[in-house]
Formats: structure tokens, sequence, C-alpha cells
């Protein structure tokens, strides 16, 4: 079927929806998790008239926070990684015996169209205003926040917006309560980490993720702060600040996390001037390895207690003031400094 019979077809779905949830909406529609329900984002207002019932992710990591609400989307689009239909070890339980279909690369409006979703989610997904405007002709669509850019929100915003979405908004308010409990204990049992620096940074590129990204973030949460390094490649990213490798100083941090999700031990053992920063001596480097990375890198709510599980005992011995003492995961890299 050609792209514009699909879409018409979908138009004539979409409209017929969005005619019964303008009917229904009234003041009594307002409740936590009623329905319609209306999503405001930065390319407008969204309607969703009733529970959707098949869920287009196009998020890469957003089925995760589906996944989290009980709702297990139709399809999916894989970041990367060789896990079943796209989701890592800490979602797997929550997918069941689910079988989405998996989506990987770029957007493509034709192949959506097909799968005759009623709810597109594309939080954290690089959807552009032109796409938005052609998948919201297909079924209602759910970009990112205005504030947050295309892979700034934070992962309580981005599960809040898809608890409103699917009718699960008191789920992910219990939800958030309990990771950012989590996280406030864990703040109150590390003084020391308060004010202290920490960074996350790709070992694949030497690239560091900003205080605006959601690894930032979590450091943040912790109660760290997350330097803010300039990118001069691309100054316009936000989100990431590649550097080059004769200069490390500004990720010379009280923490310094090497984030790897793709084996790049070697080229870390040949980083030119790593030995000569002082989380290198003194023992301060942390290492994560690829499912710490991955974790990390999703920051959702089913990855978040896998990565401060893994974490937050690095982060300790990183951290305890004895040069002495090898961290863990840098002594299984085989990324100690020689002697120690």
């Amino acid at each position: 079927m050609k792209l514009a019979q699909i879409l018409l077809n979908a138009r004539a779905r979409l409209g017929a929806c969005l005619l019964l949830a303008a009917a229904a909406l009234a003041p009594a529609a307002c409740a936590a998790d009623a329905f319609p329900a209306v999503i405001e984002h930065r390319y407008g207002t969204t309607i969703v008239p009733a529970k959707p019932q098949r869920i287009v992710s196009l998020s890469f990591i957003g089925h995760d926070f589906l996944l989290a609400l009980g709702e297990k989307p139709h399809a999916l689009r894989k970041w990367f990684g060789d896990h079943p239909h796209g989701v890592w070890p800490w979602a797997q339980a929550a997918l069941g015996d689910a079988r989405p279909i998996v989506l990987q690369g770029q957007i493509d409006i034709e192949r959506i169209a097909a799968l005759e979703p009623d709810l597109i989610t594309g939080q954290w997904s690089g959807m552009t205003e032109r796409e938005y405007a052609l998948l919201s002709r297909i079924a209602p669509t759910v970009a990112p926040k205005a504030a947050h850019g295309s892979y700034g929100s934070p992962w309580q915003v981005m599960l809040r917006t898809l608890g409103t979405a699917t009718g699960n908004a008191s789920k992910a308010e219990q939800i958030i309560a309990r990771i950012e409990g989590r996280f406030a204990a864990i703040r109150a049992a590390h003084p020391e980490w308060q004010g202290a620096s920490a960074v996350m940074v790709s070992a694949t590129r030497t690239g560091a993720y900003s205080a605006s990204d959601i690894r930032g973030q979590f450091l943040a949460a912790l109660g760290f702060t997350v330097p803010e390094v300039e990118n001069p490649f691309a100054p316009a990213n936000a989100y990431y600040a590649l550097l080059p490798d004769e200069d490390l100083s500004p990720i010379d941090t009280d923490a310094l996390i090497w984030i790897d999700a793709g084996g790049s031990v070697p080229r870390l053992k040949r980083l030119p001037l790593r030995h000569i920063l002082r989380a290198y001596r003194e023992g301060r480097e942390i290492y994560a390895g690829r499912l710490l990375s991955s974790a990390l890198s999703h920051s959702s709510p089913l990855s978040l207690d896998a990565a401060l599980d893994q974490l937050v005992p690095l982060l300790e011995a990183a951290l305890d003031g004895d040069p002495g003492t090898p961290v863990s995961s840098m002594a299984e890299a085989g990324l100690l400094p020689e002697g120690r």
C-alpha cells in the first residue's frame, strides 16, 4: 500500500478517535489516570483519546520506561546490543513473553504507518518537526518537552509523560518516589561525595557527558558536581563534548568514570597523557564495562537500580582516600598503573 493511502487511512482512524476525545473532554477528565490525556511538548499538544493498545516506541530507551509501567510496546526501536527483541537483561523480566516488532535505524514513516499504532512515543528519539507532523497524522505522537531538547529529558519527565499517555500516572509517581528515595539514601550515606567533582567519559572517543545528559544527571542525583566541558568540535552539542587526546585536563575530576559499551580497553591503555591525570595516579578512575555502561546510558526506571548496584561500590573504592586500594573494575580491565 502506498504511503499516501496508509496515511489517509490512519488519518481517518485518528480523526474519529479525536472527535470522541473532544466530546469526552471535560473537567472530570483531568484526573490523574483519565482519558483523554493532554500532553504538551516541543512541537505542540497531543491528545491521547483512550488507553492505547498498540504503542510504537521510537525512543532509543523508551521501551524500558513503558515496560516499567507494565505496558508492552507493539514495536520498539533498538539502540545497540545483541539481546533478544532489543531489550537488555534488566528489562527482560518486565518484557515477559511479549515479542515486540523491532525497528532499527532511521525513523521509517511508511513502516510505522503499516503497524497501525494508536500511540507513537518519541522522547529521546531525535524526531524532527517534519517527522512529527507526518507521524501525528498516523496516531497521537508524543515528542520531547521543549525545555530538554532531543536527548536531555530527565528520566522522571520521560516516565511522567508516558504515565500520562498510557493511563499510568499514579504508577509513574510511585516508581519515581521509590527511585528518588534510593538516591536520597545513598547521598545521605556518603556526605563526602556532596559537591565533589565527577564525570562520565566515553572510552571510545574521549567524549565527556555534560550535566544536561542523562549520565550527568545520574551523577548529580548522587550529589556530585559535573564539570561543564566545552566541545571544540561541535559547540552546539549540549550533551557531549569530544576532547582532543592531547588535553585531558577538563576531565581530571575527583571521580573519573570511563564508559565503554564497545570494548575500548586497548584504546584506554594507549591514551596519550592519561598517566598524568591525578585521577589515574590517585586511583580515582572507574571502568564501566558493557553492562554497566549500557545501564547508565539507558538511565531508565529498570536500569537505574542495576546501575546503582554496580557503580556505588566502585565509587566508594575510588573515593576512599587510599591510592593503594585498587578499584576492582580497573583491576579486572587491566587498567591500573604499573606496580599497583
